[in-house]
């Protein structure tokens, strides 16, 4: 009889497949998991601490960080949840511009989970592929806010400004990387505005998933990876708190998007993909279609954009900063922008609780006002939390490669996890 050893081993934080700072103590049986112990505590940042110390509006920068994958999305629970607690509503376009972001958020999460999780069960390709379309995304946040990650668009009552009607050019300068006819064909579809460009990237991009899909979704090494893998039944999914493509995974048509719709979304036609297994092979299949109604969406949504010009911000100064031009030369628009960047406002005591769909799941933020400034309380639901949380039962029974698996369906980022 050859021997069997136990071992108790730790995965990560310092493993190319632990996404972030994940510590896994994995008690084995041989090479078959008996035990999986997450740890968390290696990132904490108190963000919900640190919001409680300064205006609600100087915290919105913090919730980008959080989930630094779907930066956007997290912003827009936050900002609802101001709009909640003073009763404000954001024009209509405002309303369209969050949901088209949103859904390019949840494009750009996705293709980072597919593009690491393809990688972490050995496939090379996918992840370059990924990359080369978020790198379109990116620029589409940048023209907005400036930035490419971190943006901080979303404010209480709109958003920060109007879309623009130029997208910046790569320069044609005497590159050893690119020739000028290669800076030229790159450029081609940067010449109209931001809308434009999103337009040209919704006809491209059904084909690019079906490269993704023919080099993944019928590869016998991806299936003998992920089919069967941490199956969770419908009803144990809904025990264990998932949401999201976990759950949907499972078989659950839960979105907020429909159940409970915020923003423009009870405006836009779209569907939502359920699994039937609700193994890693089902979510994979889940959020690829989901890149697809994430495409519609925002095919639809810059459609009603070019038909409907409008305003992006409410028009109260007690909230909204004036233009900057009427701060220049008014001196009640001065005071107002002084009184608004250094005190903020105070909106009336109570509490609110505001959800958005996430692309990793349900990312609520509830909010206790008590008249001041800033909040009294902030406590953020994070949808990677309960998913981690099944991480052991998820696992049980596996082999030690499988961890790796599950960990990749899972989609864990560890910001909001250890907030």
């Amino acid at each position: 009889m050859p021997e069997i050893r136990n071992y108790t081993l730790n995965f990560g934080p310092q493993h190319p497949a632990a996404h972030g700072v994940l510590r896994l103590v994995l008690e084995m049986d041989g090479e078959v998991i008996q035990r999986a112990d997450p740890h968390i505590g290696l990132l904490h940042r108190a963000t919900e601490k640190l919001a409680e110390s300064k205006p609600y509006n100087q915290s919105i920068g913090y919730m980008d960080r959080l989930d630094y994958v779907s930066m956007m999305c997290n912003e827009h629970a936050y900002v609802m949840a101001i709009e909640k607690l003073l009763g404000i509503e954001p024009p209509i376009r405002a309303r369209y511009i969050r949901t088209m972001f949103d859904e390019i958020t949840r494009i750009l999460n996705h293709m980072m989970w597919l593009g690491t999780h393809a990688l972490d069960v050995g496939a090379m390709t996918v992840f370059l592929y990924c990359f080369r379309e978020r790198e379109d995304l990116m620029d589409c946040y940048e023209a907005v806010s400036g930035a490419r990650m971190h943006a901080t668009y979303y404010r209480p009552g709109g958003v920060y400004r109007d879309l623009p009607d130029k997208m910046p050019e790569y320069e044609v300068k005497d590159s050893k990387w690119h020739s000028a006819d290669e800076i030229a064909r790159r450029n081609e579809n940067r010449k109209g505005s931001l809308l434009d460009f999103i337009e040209d990237f919704t006809r491209r991009f059904p084909g690019y998933i079906d490269e993704y899909e023919t080099l993944l979704t019928d590869n016998r090494i991806w299936k003998q990876r992920t089919v069967g893998i941490g199956a969770v039944s419908p009803e144990r999914a809904m025990q264990l708190g998932f949401t999201g493509p976990m759950l949907r995974g499972s078989g659950v048509a839960w979105d907020l998007r429909k159940k409970q719709p915020y923003a423009a979304y009870d405006e836009v036609d779209f569907d939502i993909p359920v699994g039937v297994n609700g193994d890693s092979y089902d979510r994979y299949l889940v959020r690829v279609e989901e890149l697809r109604q994430s495409n519609r969406i925002i095919k639809q949504c810059v459609d009603w954009l070019r038909a409907n010009p409008g305003p992006v911000m409410i028009d109260d100064h007690k909230i909204a900063p004036p233009r900057r031009a009427t701060m220049k030369n008014d001196m009640e628009a001065l005071i107002h922008h002084f009184k608004l960047f250094t005190e903020g406002y105070c909106p009336p005591p109570g509490e609110v609780y505001a959800a958005v769909e996430a692309p990793k799941g349900e990312f609520g933020c509830y909010l206790i006002s008590d008249g001041a400034n800033k909040p009294f309380r902030l406590k953020l639901r994070a949808p990677g939390f309960p998913h981690l949380a099944a991480m052991d039962e998820m696992v049980k029974g596996h082999m030690l490669a499988d961890v790796v698996a599950v960990i990749g369906t899972m989609d864990i980022v560890f910001g909001e996890i250890d907030r």
